[in-house]
C-alpha cells in the first residue's frame, strides 16, 4: 500500500478528492478550463484593443450580450465562425492547437 505525501495545499486536496483516478471527472475538468481558456482570451483581447464590449460587438456585426456571453467561462457554444470574426476586428488571426495529453499536469 502506497502512502500519500501529506499535503495541506487546498487544490491539491481538491483534485485527491474529486479528480484523482477519476477519468470520467478529468474529462469534464478539461472541457471546463478550454471553456474559461476562449473567454478569457477573448476578454483579454479586447481589453488590450481598448474596447468595451459594445464596441466589439459593432465591429464584429453581433450584440454586446452575445460579446458578454462568449466571454462567460460558462458559456459553450463558442463557434470557430465568431472567433474569427472576433480575431479579424481586433486585426488578430485565431490560432487552434492541439496539445499531448501527457504535457497537461493531471492537477493543474
Amino acid at each position: 500500500m502506497k502512502t500519500r505525501k501529506v499535503t495541506y495545499d487546498a487544490v491539491e486536496i481538491l483534485h485527491r478528492r474529486y479528480f484523482e483516478n477519476k477519468p470520467k471527472m478529468l474529462k469534464l475538468l478539461e472541457a471546463e478550463r478550454v471553456k474559461a481558456d476562449i473567454a478569457h482570451k477573448i476578454y483579454n483581447a479586447r481589453i488590450q484593443a481598448g474596447l468595451s464590449q459594445r464596441d466589439l460587438a459593432h465591429l464584429v456585426g453581433t450584440t454586446a450580450s452575445v460579446i458578454c456571453r462568449l466571454e462567460d467561462a460558462d458559456y459553450q457554444g463558442h463557434s470557430i465562425a465568431m472567433l474569427r470574426r472576433i480575431a479579424a476586428a481586433l486585426s488578430q488571426r485565431l490560432e487552434i492547437k492541439f496539445v499531448p495529453l501527457k504535457q497537461l499536469k493531471q492537477g493543474t
